[in-house]
């Protein structure tokens, strides 16, 4: 998939299938919708494009009106989102930096030199709900109307539902709207199957593991449950508001041949000094609960920093606490861990075959 910053590049290809949205978490809405976009590309014989934007337009907002309520929690990083994207055979995607220019656009002057003129739209697809322009003033009537003057056909996609949890095989009971909101819900209510039911997946964090306070390979290291210490690898996520947050059992997948079970914290470590290396961002830190030997002897020399991996989030375990002292965090993560494990020894915990089986399928 090809990547660009803004439409003013050479490499763009010169007409395309387009969709528009934040697509935060790519969930199976999104899915079902860049699904009939590759087809309806291929058919056209043009490429499939998404048009999203960083920050979040709420985002933008939010920082303008001083309200930082108003910006929604974030599900996933860009480069999760991406990466999605790229799964779901989407052929080149445009990250278009949501600005004062861009707020105060009109619907007209976006139609004109965003899709006609920017990315040479043939087709245009977007979701029931979708607005454009300043002041949200465009929707998709105004958008239908312009298609046969500028050259480009326009459909609009029904919500998409999946069956709600208590639903019984075969019932013709009400659905459950797939949104990013029902998502960002799912993760905040620490709903990580629920979430995972909404995602199509389990839902995960991608990124370079980065130098923390190195704290964790000094907690408990003389302690025969502990090993040589609690050491994590570390994640930053790069919005500081992410959809979910606390301690939960975790896959890592890109170190070995085979995903590691962990334990990990997602959010601002009350327990630690905010002014460490990290600056108080939020930060994913996960403790693998049983390392190979020959990757211990290589994170003992410091490969792992710059690594790409992806923690997958199984089950939360609680919120994040603050202890008072190393002691009782030494003791309170010690705990974490033997929940972790006995997550993983259950008959809730999905083995690998599974979680890769969820990663892959529901493409429709």
């Amino acid at each position: 998939m090809k990547i660009f910053r803004g439409f003013h590049h050479p490499g763009i290809a010169r007409a395309c299938a387009l969709t528009i949205g934040n697509f935060d978490g790519v969930h199976r809405g999104h899915q079902a919708m860049l699904a009939l976009l590759n087809s309806e590309a291929a058919q056209r014989g043009v490429e499939s494009c998404v048009l999203t934007f960083e920050p979040h337009p709420r985002d933008y907002f939010a920082g303008v009106h001083r309200k930082p309520d108003l910006a929604p929690a974030r599900i996933g990083t860009l480069r999760d989102k991406l990466t999605e994207l790229n799964r779901c055979g989407v052929q080149q995607t445009i990250v278009l930096p949501f600005d004062a220019r861009l707020a105060a656009q009109s619907p007209q002057a976006f139609i004109d030199e965003v899709l006609v003129r920017g990315l040479g739209a043939r087709y245009v697809l977007v979701g029931d709900d979708f607005r454009f322009g300043a002041q949200r003033a465009g929707d998709y009537a105004m958008l239908d109307a312009a298609g046969p003057a500028h050259g480009f056909d326009v459909a609009r996609m029904n919500s998409y539902e999946i069956s709600a949890p208590q639903a019984r095989p075969g019932s013709s009971g009400p659905g459950l709207r797939v949104s990013s909101s029902a998502v960002r819900q799912a993760l905040a209510a620490g709903d990580m199957q629920g979430a995972a039911r909404l995602l199509g997946r389990p839902y995960a964090i991608s990124g370079h593991v980065v130098h923390g306070r190195k704290l964790g390979r000094a907690l408990g290291a003389s302690s025969a449950a502990a090993g040589d210490g609690f050491r994590t690898l570390n994640l930053r996520f790069a919005h500081w508001k992410p959809a979910a947050s606390g301690i939960f059992a975790v896959l890592v997948h890109g170190l070995s041949e085979h995903p590691l079970p962990g334990v990990a914290n997602l959010g601002i470590r009350p327990s630690l000094d905010p002014n460490d290396v990290n600056g108080g961002r939020v930060l994913l830190e996960t403790h693998c609960l049983d390392w190979p030997a020959t990757l211990r002897a290589n994170l003992s020399g410091g490969e792992a920093y710059g690594k790409i991996i992806r923690v997958e989030l199984l089950h939360k375990l609680h919120d994040e606490l603050k202890y008072d002292g190393l002691d009782a965090l030494t003791a309170g993560i010690a705990k974490d861990c033997a929940d972790a494990r006995a997550y993983f020894a259950s008959a809730h915990a999905p083995s690998d075959t599974e979680t890769r089986r969820q990663t892959t399928r529901d493409r429709i």
